[in-house]
């Protein structure tokens, strides 16, 4: 049986998307019938499944764990170790070994990535840089010509000490990876967005030229649904999937986490209710297997001509709940509003920077003329609205989230019917018993918390004085 350590390491790299549940046990198997009694980690190490970084990173945040009194006993498997932990320390605040183990885990700082000698992924498969890029726990993974590869690590860019690429060896390489459409489309129109799946795992992608070659950007997804737990989302945002019909909204900058927040949400109906899902999007990135629900992801360019069009036509295949991974355009909109007048919810995301924004946003998409009509639409359909942002930890160990939220009461409804929705402030600063609160709110927390600093928050922040 292995040691609580070695459960607390396994479930460690679970949490953290290093290997999956199902290599895990392998390991632990293989560990068990001919390990001679050697620590799990190292034997990840030496069988290359983590990196030297990642061993020492979780090491040390065990050992800070037991030092702390917070060590796991009696565990049998990654997710019994898993549950007990949390149980235990979350009872301790934010400052417990599972609020540590979300800060530390297996993630590196940008400074360790940025020191760390490279050059031996030279010449090796496009597959090899997104492994690496994966391990170390990069959202992106930019491949240039006449530039070292570089990586987004907790929303910083990080150059790796690599040798500068040639466009000899960036658009071999990306036209390997490049099923026959793929490359007749960038050869047509020098771009191609796309979906990558690999054994390592999926990675929506951009391939593009530009003066000086062929250049491709890849954001790593996750191999698993987040839960909120581990996007460190608050429970109340639960009340948004006990709708049963009306439109959601999760908005953000790009790059905020918006898609992780929706596939959440549905993956809470898909668990708990038994109906039919309907996600369009482009790409596909989370693949979500049906539980008690049925669900149906359509990529768009590829199983439907558009937005539009594969919402039109989910209206005809008897959905409950509509997942829009983009609202582009007016057609898009409009029929996401249609959707949730005739009996659906919707979810879909924005690209607005707070809720009052987005409301806002959805209604001036439209012609003056029209805009009367849409405002009561609107008012009547509404749901909510998520407006997230991803601000850098003071430990320097990833970001966390920062949101406002609006759930829309009648009181709401009314202010947009009315055009006030300039008041909706108030009414997010006086709804914090019905789940809503304003972004400036939710970074005060995070600073009380010890989460991210000041100066971080002040930078974030629409009301700065709040932070001097």
């Amino acid at each position: 049986m292995p040691s609580p350590d070695d459960v607390l390491f396994a479930r460690i790299t679970i949490r953290h998307r290093i290997l999956d549940e199902a290599q895990v046990r392998k390991c632990l198997s293989q560990l068990e019938e001919g390990g001679n009694g050697k620590p799990f980690g190292r034997f990840l190490l030496e069988k290359g499944l983590i990196s030297q970084d990642q061993y020492r990173a979780i090491a040390g945040h065990i050992q800070k764990t037991k030092d702390a009194g917070g060590g796991s006993s009696g565990a049998s498997s990654p997710s019994s170790a898993g549950a007990a932990t949390e149980g235990k320390t979350r009872a301790k605040g934010p400052r417990g070994a599972a609020a540590a183990e979300a800060q530390t885990g297996a993630a590196l700082r940008a400074s360790d990535v940025a020191a760390r000698d490279y050059s031996f992924l030279a010449g090796k498969s496009l597959d090899e840089y997104l492994r690496e890029a994966r391990r170390m726990g990069a959202s992106d993974l930019h491949f240039q010509v006449d530039s070292p590869p570089y990586v987004r690590l907790h929303g910083e860019i990080v150059y790796l000490k690599h040798p500068p690429l040639t466009t000899e060896q960036t658009e071999p390489r990306i036209q390997e990876i490049l099923d026959d459409v793929g490359r007749q489309v960038l050869a047509k129109t020098n771009d191609y967005d796309f979906c990558y799946e690999a054994e390592h795992g999926r990675y929506r992608a951009s391939a593009f030229r530009q003066r000086k070659g062929i250049d491709a950007v890849f954001r790593v997804i996750p191999e698993d649904v987040p839960t909120l737990d581990d996007l460190h989302l608050p429970d109340t945002l639960r009340k948004f999937t006990k709708y049963r019909q009306g439109i959601v909204l999760i908005t953000g900058p790009a790059g905020c986490g918006k898609t992780s927040t929706m596939a959440a949400l549905i993956e809470i109906i898909n668990s708990e209710q038994h109906d039919h899902i309907v996600t369009v999007e482009d790409p596909i990135e989370y693949i979500i297997p049906s539980k008690g629900c049925n669900v149906n992801q359509r990529q768009v360019h590829r199983h439907t001509e558009s937005y539009a069009s594969a919402l039109r036509s989910a209206m005809r295949s008897d959905p409950d709940y509509i997942c829009v991974g983009e609202m582009r355009d007016l057609e898009t909109v409009s029929m996401a509003i249609t959707a949730a007048e005739t009996g659906h919810l919707v979810f879909a995301t924005l690209h607005t920077t707070n809720a009052i924004r987005s409301v806002d946003r959805i209604i001036d998409i439209f012609p003056p003329k029209e805009q009367e009509q849409i405002r009561a639409m609107v008012s009547e359909s509404l749901r909510g609205v998520i407006s997230q942002i991803l601000v850098p930890r003071a430990d320097g160990l990833g970001r966390e989230p920062a949101l406002e939220v609006l759930f829309v009461t009648p009181a709401v409804g009314n202010l947009i019917r009315e055009k006030k929705t300039f008041q909706l402030a108030s009414v997010l600063q006086t709804g914090a018993k019905q789940g809503m609160v304003m972004m400036d709110d939710s970074l005060a927390h995070l600073v009380r918390k010890n989460v991210i600093t000041k100066e971080t928050a002040r930078y974030y922040a629409a009301q700065k004085e709040k932070f001097a």
